[in-house]
């Protein structure tokens, strides 16, 4: 298994740990990830607001390297999965853009055919590896945990760009949980929006939404969350305080990366997973598992 691996900005900058946890991982699982070093941003989705001539441009020419390097893509990042599954659709879609695109690309001497497929980590993990294989791998099952799985907005919607799971009833991180022997307690705001885009416009607002994200997950039963993508990760941990503050509440609940709980339950240690980098503990949640 060989994929062209494209982190995202988030996962290069401030939530570094998914990334390195990500390739230990797959090193371990022998899943092949190919740097995109001249990969650019796909735009987060703001530039597609304002230019989205550029937006679509900017995405074509990401996977225009994929497909010269002959290979699908894998991100770890729901709103990267999110930005280029919708631009690769319409590429494929529309002939005529995908014809006006590639003017533009051949300017840096790229190409794009519309034969390159955007994965998410966890899909990669579900379907492509498979929950069987990946339970043979398990070594040290996640017993006693009970994850609440936050699977957030951009790797459910839009469906029809998507389609992996379903956007009002998801359950990929509940069978991933459970393959990693975890206890996953679904909860009513798993598939709620945490806030981020509104977080730097109205902070107040953010707060109140990720204070609520983390009062499903704990009524639930949760006393740990598990996020595929990284900028959830960033609301939730770094602003998990000012939502203590606000709802007169302590939650204590620590947010855990995808590939952290998989490497946890593959052996891994603490100082293998980073966890160090949390601003909210993790210490407690995984006693069950590092105790042995």
């Amino acid at each position: 298994m060989k994929y062209a691996y494209y982190p995202g900005c988030a996962s290069q900058t401030i939530t570094k740990e998914y990334d390195s946890t990500t390739k230990k991982v797959c090193k371990i699982l022998g899943i092949e990830l190919l740097e995109m070093t001249d990969a650019n941003c796909c735009g987060a989705g703001l530039i597609t607001d304002y230019n989205y001539e550029l937006s679509i441009t900017l995405n074509a020419r990401i996977f225009a390297i994929a497909e010269k390097m002959g290979l699908d893509i894998m991100t770890i990042c729901s709103t990267c999965l999110m930005i280029m599954s919708r631009a690769n659709k319409e590429l494929k879609e529309f002939p005529k853009l995908l014809k006006k695109v590639n003017k533009t690309l051949e300017k840096a001497g790229l190409h794009y055919s519309g034969n390159v497929k955007v994965t998410h980590f966890l899909w990669t993990l579900s379907q492509d590896y498979g929950l069987d294989k990946l339970k043979a791998m398990v070594k040290k099952p996640l017993k006693d945990m009970k994850i609440a799985p936050y699977y957030g907005c951009h790797i459910l919607r839009p469906s029809n760009a998507l389609g992996f799971d379903d956007p009002e009833k998801p359950v990929s991180l509940e069978r991933l949980i459970e393959t990693l022997g975890g206890d996953a307690m679904p909860n009513e705001g798993k598939t709620r929006c945490c806030g981020f885009q509104i977080v730097l416009v109205t902070q107040e607002t953010a707060v109140d939404m990720i204070g609520n994200r983390l009062k499903e997950a704990k009524d639930a039963g949760g006393k740990c969350m598990v996020s595929p993508c990284p900028l959830c990760h960033i609301n939730l941990d770094s602003y998990q305080r000012e939502a203590e503050k606000k709802t007169h509440q302590k939650f204590e609940m620590p947010v855990f990366h995808l590939s952290q709980i998989v490497g946890l339950a593959l052996g891994m240690s603490i100082d293998e997973l980073e966890l160090g980098r949390h601003l909210v503990s993790p210490e407690n949640a995984i006693t069950t598992v590092v105790g042995d």
